[in-house]
Order: structure tokens, then sequence, then C-alpha cells
């Protein structure tokens, strides 16, 4: 049976990329920074655009979802916490994006229209919900890409349709293909990091330890509390203490350390980079962004005052690829970096299994994996969603489920690339509509809408396209 293609406009220009992020914290703008700096290296790419979607939202709706994140974890970090455990299960949330987000994101849809991307890329969940909803209300004809910005997958991130889902580490990877999402649509990638140099890290250049000491994004006491620790250290060292915009904390870390020529303090600065490829240690909070620009670099972390939720993990990871220590009480922090610089052979230890967890070429895989993989998105229907949270509630991967209940793909043999995951009753559906006379599955554009089940037409408008129909191959999920 063949396959008509309706035709499409000749793409004139080549690729155009949109880089969508949200400023809570500077990780998620310095991830898409990163990806757009490593979109020059990809020669098909005409124009790229950048936005921090919460910069055309209300100040309202800024405040509340950019600076609300900071008092929680300073003010309430319980909260926090819990939170983000509630959120973390797979699926959790599966209804269309609430009111109040949905009506700050019109500006981000104009600002789509306006530049109609070929591709997009993520590094928030927020954008990455929207563009889910997007690609199954048939607004955007984009490919696009999931990239998260922490060691441990949360189940925020995840959506309903998407292009390539970017996740930190292999483990995290693992840990979604049993919940069922396929292989050819999920990569462990890493964080992305801008790339400065290539040359190896020159740590020779000092004869005793250079430390970095950042105060993180909100800076505040802790900062101070652990520069005045590092004063009761016995081993020689020098430090550089970077403040951001954090003035008061920068005037603050002055007034401590006074005349001690041991100490540089620095406000905002660009070198940040530089600073980590020649320290022979980091002092600060894990943030994904910063715990991967020291990975990247070869440089141990002592891990300080974690934001409860994602940094708590990500400092977890990093302890046991054992490319970092945590002080728990800021009062033993001289004593820790203390026994890690006195103890023969644990700061170089320590280097090396940085270095073997960076991931410096990050950026650069998110772009190959979306622009060279698969045209169709996949599509995770609400159903398959539910199926997949009541399997993780229960501990059991998702092949083990079973009945009306179990998952399975539809594979598009033309590339062998997934375009849906659904349960089985599902396809049942599917197939008394759209069977062949061959007993083949042919979607195709259904005149008659209410004939099919509301989520079978979102499906099957997502991930045709532009085309008059799609044979697809029916995949039960392997056993592992």
């Amino acid at each position: 049976m063949p396959v008509k293609r309706r035709p499409q406009p000749p793409v004139t220009g080549g690729e155009r990329v949109l880089i969508l992020s949200a400023g809570v914290g500077s990780g998620h703008n310095s991830a898409a920074a990163a990806v757009h700096q490593a979109c020059a290296t990809r020669t098909e790419i005409a124009e790229v655009q950048v936005l921090d979607v919460l910069q055309v939202s209300s100040a309202l709706y800024r405040d509340v979802v950019g600076k609300g994140y900071f008092v929680l974890a300073k003010g309430l970090p319980w909260l926090l916490d819990w939170a983000y455990d509630v959120s973390d299960a797979p699926f959790w949330r599966r209804g269309p994006i609430d009111p109040w987000t949905q009506a700050n994101s019109l500006p981000v849809i104009r600002a789509i229209k306006r530049f109609q991307p070929t591709a997009i890329v993520s590094t928030h969940f927020l954008p990455a919900q929207l563009m889910a909803t997007l690609l199954m209300r048939g607004v955007i004809d984009a490919k696009t890409a999931v990239v998260t910005t922490d060691y441990d997958p949360q189940g925020l991130w995840l959506t309903s349709a998407f292009h390539s889902f970017n996740l930190a580490r292999e483990e995290g990877k693992i840990e979604l293909i049993a919940l069922g999402l396929p292989p050819d649509r999920v990569a462990a990638t890493g964080i992305p990091i801008s790339r400065y140099s290539d040359a190896e890290p020159d740590r020779a250049a000092h004869d005793i330890p250079h430390i970095v000491i950042s105060a993180g994004a909100a800076g505040g006491d802790y900062a101070i509390a652990t520069v005045r620790q590092t004063l009761h250290m016995r081993s020689a060292f020098t430090a550089t203490v970077v403040c951001g915009h954090n003035e008061e904390t920068r005037r603050g870390i002055e007034k401590l350390v006074g005349t001690d020529d041991r100490f540089t303090v620095l406000g905002f600065t660009t070198e940040m980079p530089a600073l980590l490829r020649s320290a022979d240690l980091f002092v600060g909070k894990p943030g994904g962004l910063s715990a991967s620009e020291c990975m990247a670099a070869g440089l141990p972390m002592v891990l300080v005052n974690p934001i409860p939720g994602q940094e708590v993990r990500n400092g977890d990871y990093l302890l046991e690829q054992g490319a970092a220590v945590r002080c728990n009480n800021v009062t033993t922090l001289g004593w820790k970096i203390d026994q890690i610089l006195t103890e023969p052979g644990r700061l170089q230890r320590m280097k090396s299994a940085a270095k073997s967890t960076g991931r410096p070429d990050a950026a650069a895989d998110v772009l190959a994996g979306l622009l060279d993989g698969p045209s169709r998105p996949i599509v995770v229907t609400r159903a398959a969603q539910k199926s997949i949270l009541s399997a993780s509630e229960r501990q059991l991967v998702a092949s083990d489920l079973r009945g009306e209940s179990a998952l399975v793909r539809l594979t598009d043999p033309t590339d062998n690339s997934t375009v849906a995951l659904l349960r089985a009753e599902e396809l049942e559906d599917l197939q008394k509509r759209y069977a062949s006379s061959e007993g083949e599955l042919v979607l195709r554009p259904d005149q008659t809408l209410a004939s099919i089940r509301w989520e079978g037409r979102r499906l099957i408008r997502a991930v045709l396209r532009n085309d008059d129909a799609l044979r697809v191959r029916i995949d039960a999920l392997p056993r592992e």
C-alpha cells in the first residue's frame, strides 16, 4: 500500500534553532548558552535564538517562579524537599498546563511563530512541557529536545511528546528505559557546558594548592561562614572567592579576610572557566551546571549547603563517583579540606575521578541527537503515563505490566524510530479503525473526529505531521 506524502515547502536558509530556558538560578540559562555556542559548529544551522521564557512573562509570574524557588530554599527547605519528592514520580503531572502558566506562555508562542524554528531545545521543564502541548495540538512542526540540567532525572521533565530526551548520566537513561521509554529517544549526553578551551588544565604553575570558593547564585551568610572556616586551615593554600552579583556578600567576605594575601575576592567574573581549569579544589554548592563544569575541568569538589532535592541528589552522584566530599557542618570545613590536601594521593585520585565523570561534549551531542535524529516525535499517551506511574509506585519495570495496562510501542519502519508509547487497550481501538486489509496498522487523518477517542486523535495529529498516512509496526516492550 503506497504511503502518500503531502507536498512540503522547500527548506531554505538551513536549520533555525530556538533555545528555550527559564532564569531560575543561572544553570538553565548557562546550559542554553552552551547549546548556543555549540550551534556554531553545525554548518547547516542558519540562525539561532535564545529565549528565557520568564523574561517575556508577567512580572508576578516571573517573581513567583524565579524568586520563589530561592525563598523556599532559604526559608522553608523542608517544603522544597517535600515538593521535589512528590513531583518526582514519573508522569505525576499529566494534565494540561495550568491556566496561569498557559496565559504567561502566550508571548513564547508568539515568539515561536515569528521565528519559525525547525528545531527547539528546552533547558527547563516549563518550556519542555509547553513544547509537548504545542506538538500535540499541531501548533509547531519542529524537532524538540528536552535537556535536563541535574544528574538525577526529575519527574517534572517527562512530557507527553518530544523528539529527544537528554540526561546527565547513564543511570538516568537506564531508569527511563525501565519505565518504558524507548532507547532510541533517550540519550545520556551529559549537561551542556560552554567550551572555552580544549587544552588540558594547567595546575603546575603554582606550588601550593589553589581553591575556588563559590558563593552560589544567592550568596549569603553560608558563603561568609565557608570562608571563615578556611582561615582555620593548617595546610598552605591560596583561594579565589567568587561572589557573583551579590555585592553584600562580597563586602562581607572582603571585610572578613582583610589583608590576608592568600585570598582574592571577586564579584561577577567571566573568567570562571579559567579559574576552574587552574584550581585544585572547588568549594561550593552542587548545582548541575557548576558540578558539570568542575567535572569537565577535572576539578574535585567539597560540597556545602546543597539545596534540598536536586542538589542533594547531584551531590550523592558525585560522592558515588569519588569526585567530591560533602561537608554537612560548615564548622568542620577547614579540617575536611586539610584531610584532602594532606592525605597522600587523595587529591589526585579525586581529580582523576572528576575527569572521568566530565562530559565536555554534551552540548554538541545534544544537537547531533536532535538534528540528525528522527523527524517525527514520540507521543506518550495519558493512559501510558498512568501505567508508567502505577508501575513506578508498585516498584515494577514497565515490561512487567500485563493485560490492558501493558505498554506497546508503535515504530516507524522507515528509520526504526519509536513514534508512540500507548496502552494495549488503546492499541485495540486504533486497530479497529486503522487496520489494513493485510492486517497492518496504517494511521491516517480522521475526517470523522467523533469516531475515535480524543487521545487517539492527538496522537495521530502529532506523529503524522505532513503525511497523508503512516504505516507503523507494533512492538511489545522487550523483557530486560
